[in-house]
């Protein structure tokens, strides 16, 4: 295939170069990872899963990285009704505040709406003989929970949650999240 030696010469160390390019976009010049890589196209948080492992404790990593499911009345704020911000475990973006958390009955902390809508994201979700909405952190990807049709008013959705798959950030007295404490490592 390679009858000119230099042609295969320059296709060969075009190919390390380019890999030598990427390796440094992910890792960084230094060879070393960053705290939270950003996807320079759409602000996504970008790990390796090596990375998310070792940041997560294995439940939260089985829950958000693998698309797991915590058992019901299990988790750590199913029943709780402390003030404040509930965050993603992985990144730390502000998902659902404690204002719209409703005691649903399902062993699982639901909401019936996100702070803000653009913080997550919503799949099909057909990996069980129903069909579900499954909803997911815009700026992660992790696996937060599903969305159902039989929430309270004004909304009239349940967003179903794992745990697992949060952090509660207690509201300060003005009234917003004190999140000085998002980019410490998540394991507890």
């Amino acid at each position: 295939m390679w009858r000119n030696p230099r042609l295969k010469s320059f296709a060969l160390g075009g190919t390390l170069i380019s890999l030598g390019l990427i390796g440094c976009a992910v890792w960084g010049a230094d060879g070393t990872a960053p705290k939270d890589r950003k996807d320079a196209t759409n602000g996504k948080v970008v790990r390796t899963e090596a990375e998310w492992r070792k940041r997560l404790a294995p439940e939260q990593f089985r829950v958000t990285r693998k698309r797991g499911t915590e058992r019901a009345f299990s988790g750590a704020y199913w029943h709780t009704k402390d003030d404040g911000i509930y965050q993603c475990v992985c990144c730390g973006a502000p998902l659902f505040d404690s204002k719209t958390k409703f005691d649903s009955g399902t062993g699982w902390p639901s909401f019936w709406q996100p702070s803000e809508k653009q913080a997550i994201r919503e799949r099909e979700d057909h990996r069980l003989a129903e069909s579900r909405t499954e909803v997911l952190c815009r700026r992660c990807d992790a696996h937060l929970g599903h969305i159902f049709p039989d929430g309270p008013a004004p909304t009239g959705l349940r967003y179903c949650m794992n745990s697992a798959a949060l952090k509660l950030v207690p509201r300060t007295v003005t009234g917003t999240a004190n999140s000085s404490n998002t980019d410490q490592q998540t394991r507890k």
